[in-house]
């Protein structure tokens, strides 16, 4: 039995959109304020996740905000031929004389100062927890990252520009494209006559019901890589004159579609489906996420 299109429709609503705005804000604040440490230096910081990207449901709470300094870059050479990773060492030697780690402290003492205890340093993020009307927060320290692409010198190279940041615990690099993926979901949901976002917010709240019921554990579908999935889909199994007619579509393609190697995440710089990988959606998760949501549809 189908999930009823009253339902789907409920599902596929934006979650509040004010009280996240305002968090932003005040978390913004905080970080270019005049007297903040890093102050100084050259930022950016943005939004990314579900509330940068319009997808958010009422069962989520953290905003995600980016922090990302701009005056130094981490690389990644690994696919130019010898000769042109000589060649970009040549143009820019290594080492630096501003740290991630004393950028990450500067940051989190700005915080500090602004919202006192409510400041909790976690392994990827510094935690802001909610008060009052303000959402909890993920502040996520970065520098800049570059993939290079070609490099025969400075006025002669192409590379993707993304941002990255170390775990606090393992001091692993993490480097992600957060421009790319909204900028690539933004140009599916045109391209799915606007059909995209509303779609994956349903598959983020059947989600939540998944794992309300005990169905998946919590960490097993991120927003983020609800998201990827539903990018792999084709656009013309967005086309319905109802949501019911869309998900199922969706579920069906999904179903049959079982070699899902090449599927890519929304930024379109790493795959998926990989094991062993920060940025990518363990095999097995992403599976019994598609198993499951199959199957919610048809016991529903």
């Amino acid at each position: 039995m189908a999930i009823p299109e009253s339902q789907l429709e409920t599902w596929s609503h934006q979650g509040s959109i004010t009280q996240s705005a305002d968090t932003y804000a005040s978390i913004k604040s905080a970080l270019e304020d005049s007297a903040a440490p890093q102050s100084s230096r050259d930022f950016k910081v943005f939004l990314q996740g579900s509330y940068g990207n319009n997808t958010n449901i009422y069962a989520e709470s953290d905003v995600d905000v980016v922090i990302r300094y701009d005056g130094a870059f981490f690389h990644d050479v690994d696919q130019l031929p010898a000769d042109q990773q000589t060649a970009f060492h040549a143009a820019y030697p290594t080492g630096g004389s501003y740290s991630y780690s004393t950028f990450r402290q500067e940051v989190q003492t700005a915080l500090e100062t602004a919202f006192g205890d409510s400041v909790k340093p976690g392994k990827k993020a510094i935690k802001v927890l909610a008060d009052g009307s303000r959402r909890s927060a993920d502040v996520i320290v970065a520098f800049q990252f570059r993939r290079y692409h070609k490099f025969n010198g400075q006025s002669d190279e192409s590379h993707e520009t993304g941002m990255c940041f170390f775990t606090s615990d393992k001091n692993i690099r993490v480097a992600n494209y957060p421009k790319q993926h909204s900028e690539n979901c933004t140009t599916k949901h045109g391209a799915t006559s606007k059909n995209f976002k509303p779609v994956v917010r349903i598959f983020k709240n059947m989600r939540s019901k998944l794992v309300e019921e005990s169905v998946i554990a919590a960490g097993v579908a991120p927003s983020y890589y609800i998201e990827g999935l539903l990018y792999n889909v084709p656009k013309e199994q967005f086309i319905g004159t109802t949501y019911g007619e869309i998900v199922l579509n969706i579920l069906r393609w999904l179903h049959v579609t079982t070699d899902r190697t090449k599927f890519v995440c929304a930024n379109e710089q790493y795959y998926l489906l990989r094991d062993g990988y920060e940025t990518c959606w363990p095999i097995a998760n992403g599976n019994q996420f598609i198993q499951e949501v199959v199957r919610l549809w048809d016991n529903w």
